[in-house]
């Protein structure tokens, strides 16, 4: 619960607000209380989403569907205006925390409590099911858990039995980790009441031993463990009666038939519930208790907004004499305004030193480079050791700096015990303002939480967060620089609806590629070039011979193919099989193919071919025509220095050291200036880079905003030359 901001309405709907309980992309969720002195969670949408008629249309069904249930287990919705223009629903408030909260902090559930979980649970999907409805999100992040029993949230993307949902067709819409399989093969059928029944039986099954059955990471890889392989149920068959045990391992089967109905659910498990009164464990039930008694005392309004709500702010680029500088009195009690209690780890890290001083009096900012320099991975890391220094030498050579900036590189090598290592000695150097890396996904996974837990801000620009295991909503310092592979598709389907339009699209699906080439195919087949076809032609991982599925994919007369698959070689097999069935339209893959291996195996076979990428920087020099002024001016800085071209996450390096610099500026360069104001700075700033545009999105995930931050590359007289962003070919 954080107070409320001085921008907050004070009343809505009758309604006097008390506090907020949350707030995200899609809105506001605050504490109010009601005329009549009843406590009530009160959810108010953004006025941007609001006007999007089907997000509009979509919440009205939310408030609908949830009015009309009135079953003990389903928080009720006692109020809502959805014409206004930030449209808004009252439910009764429940004091007690998520499942996720009380898991993941207190660890595992007893069985008697899972008993009871699971029962009340189940009866609430019946009624839910009994009116014709499927949740399709229940996960433990909707369940709250309250003195008398857990109740069931959020119907915001529930759906009738036959009716149309709100997406694209054939949308993966949920949790993954608490999907059912129908819901994560994209094409496999209609989702009706069994799917919650499977979700809840992941619910159930994470309560009772703390892990989620498919595992956790890369969402495809989530997906992908759901429709292919067994749960991970270790350790339940000594932490449940087997009678609860039993019924969790039928609601995980993968046929929705083999489920049992949520009804008889609730029935089985009623036998091994809790007695009533008693069925939450002691330090919950203080929880719970605590929870109730922070609802009487909300804290107080603050006394100031803090940051606004809206655009990120602009500052202009390095370079330009206009420039504006906030004065560092006063940020403390600003960032902390910003993010309530939580900001205080971004204030933990108080060092002993400053960042240094010139000789002039100028202070000196130092940032660390933390990358693979003498590993597998090396060429990236030297890539972006190279963007880095660059970057640093530029913002220095400027007459009007008001600080200047220092360099500190770390070597792992690639490997995650000594990135571990690397970034206890690197949170230990007291200089450091910020950290660029590391370069693999594997060291950032393990580094990137020591950098957060010291409230250093760390600026990945080579890895996806998400296939690390990192949340940038949780890691208040993890700033992010590059699309993720969730957004690996815009590239390929903007070219092949607004470039090269293709109405019916041929997947082949390289089974070789394991759970990249499940999710590319999956997606594209919800999800097809303009609005037309996409079907997937499989290829089994001990097959070499791309011939049959090519030759299978030309009998429904497809305008492009897309390669689903991460090998260099087997791609080059399918480009060879192409040119010998003689297909001459679009070809299109993905940026793990982009290796020298495609172009050696291919031969002639590879012309034409497009590839999407998340970066930016090796083919300036290739495609000079394609660069803004400040890329060709890098590239040539670039080639003065180290003799070449930048090589692939250069540019993305560079683009990073300024983005911190741009933030150390806006904060007045003061040597007292602290990493955590850093943080806070960056996720506002309006980056015109020389790899991109760097923009964030304005909600609690200050996520990279996708839109142009993925590029095209095609292959021409064998080599991959630069397109551009996928948004602008």
């Amino acid at each position: 619960m954080q107070s409320l901001r001085a921008d907050d309405p004070e009343t809505l709907g009758g309604h006097r607000l008390l506090a907020r309980l949350g707030a995200g992309g899609m809105g506001t969720v605050y504490l109010a209380r009601t005329p009549d002195g009843a406590l009530r969670a009160l959810k108010m949408i953004r006025a941007e989403y609001a006007a999007d008629p089907a997000f509009r249309a979509r919440f009205r069904r939310e408030v609908r569907l949830a009015t009309g249930l009135t079953g003990r287990w389903v928080v009720p919705v006692t109020a809502a205006d959805t014409q206004a223009r930030e449209p808004w629903l009252a439910t009764a408030f429940v004091p007690g925390p998520a499942l996720t909260e009380a898991v993941d902090g207190r660890g595992p559930l007893p069985a008697p409590t899972v008993g009871t979980l699971g029962a009340r649970l189940a009866a609430a999907l019946a009624e839910v099911h009994t009116a014709g409805l499927v949740h399709r999100d229940v996960k433990p992040g909707n369940i709250l858990l309250a003195r008398d029993g857990p109740r069931l949230i959020d119907f915001g993307i529930a759906q009738g039995a036959g009716t149309t949902a709100l997406t694209a067709p054939d949308a993966i819409i949920g949790t993954p980790g608490y999907l059912s399989p129908e819901q994560a093969r994209t094409s496999g059928g209609a989702v009706g009441p069994p799917s919650d029944v499977f979700s809840l039986g992941c619910v159930l099954a994470y309560a009772a031993t703390g892990r989620r059955p498919f595992g956790t990471g890369d969402p495809a890889a989530v997906l992908y463990r759901t429709v292919h392989e067994e749960p991970d149920l270790t350790g339940l068959d000594r932490l449940l009666p087997p009678k609860a045990r039993d019924a969790v391992v039928e609601c995980l089967a993968k046929d929705p038939g083999d489920r049992p109905t949520a009804a008889a659910l609730s029935d089985v498990l009623e036998e091994t519930a809790a007695p009533p009164g008693d069925w939450l464990p002691p330090d919950v039930l203080r929880l719970v208790a605590e929870r109730s008694a922070r609802a009487l005392v909300p804290p107080p309004r603050a006394a100031a907004p803090a940051v606004p709500d809206g655009e990120p702010e602009t500052v202009p680029v390095p370079g330009t004499t206009r420039r504006r500088v906030l004065t560092v009195g006063g940020s403390v009690a600003a960032v902390l305004a910003a993010s309530g209690a939580g900001a205080a780890v971004l204030l933990a890290r108080r060092s002993t030193a400053t960042g240094g001083a010139s000789s002039a009096g100028t202070p000196t900012h130092t940032l660390a480079l933390h990358a693979d320099l003498s590993g597998p991975q090396r060429a990236a890391g030297t890539a972006q050791e190279h963007g880095a220094r660059l970057a640093v030498a530029a913002h220095n050579a400027r007459a009007d700096a008001a600080f200047r900036l220092a360099l500190a590189t770390y070597d792992d090598a690639g490997d995650e015990g000594r990135a571990k290592s690397t970034a206890r000695r690197l949170i230990d150097d007291s200089r450091v303002r910020a950290v660029i890396g590391p370069t693999t996904t594997a060291t950032a996974a393990v580094a990137a939480p020591l950098y957060g837990g010291a409230a250093l801000p760390v600026l990945l620009v080579s890895v996806d967060s998400d296939a690390a295991g990192l949340s940038t909503a949780e890691q208040r310092t993890l700033c992010v620089t590059r699309a993720g592979d969730a957004y690996r598709h815009l590239g390929v389907l903007d070219y092949l609806t607004r470039v090269r339009p293709t109405e019916r699209t041929a997947v082949i699906e390289d089974r070789a590629g394991g759970e990249t080439a499940f999710e590319i195919a999956r997606y594209l087949e919800g999800t097809p070039p303009s609005e037309g076809t996409a079907t997937a032609y499989p290829v089994a991982a001990d097959e070499d011979d791309f011939r049959p599925a090519v030759r299978a994919a030309l009998a429904a007369r497809p305008q492009a193919f897309v390669y689903a698959g991460t090998a260099p070689g087997r791609a080059a097999a399918c480009a060879r099989a192409l040119v010998a069935e003689g297909f001459t339209g679009p070809r299109a893959g993905y940026e793990p193919v982009m290796r020298s291996a495609f172009l050696d195996e291919a031969g002639d076979a590879a012309e034409g071919w497009v590839f999407e990428a998340p970066y930016s920087a090796a083919p300036y020099a290739e495609s000079p025509s394609k660069a803004t002024k400040a890329a060709k001016e890098f590239t040539a800085a670039h080639r003065r220095r180290y003799g070449a071209g930048p090589g692939r996450w250069a540019a993305e390096a560079y683009d990073a050291v300024h983005l911190v610099a741009r933030a150390i500026g806006g904060l007045g360069g003061s040597d007292g200036i602290e990493p955590g104001q850093i943080a806070e700075r960056l996720f506002r700033l309006d980056h015109d880079g020389v790899a991109k545009r760097i923009r964030f999105l304005q909600d609690r995930t200050h996520a990279l905003r996708p839109v142009g931050s993925t590029f095209l590359y095609q292959v021409r007289d064998g080599a991959f030359r630069f397109l551009g962003q996928h948004d602008e070919v």
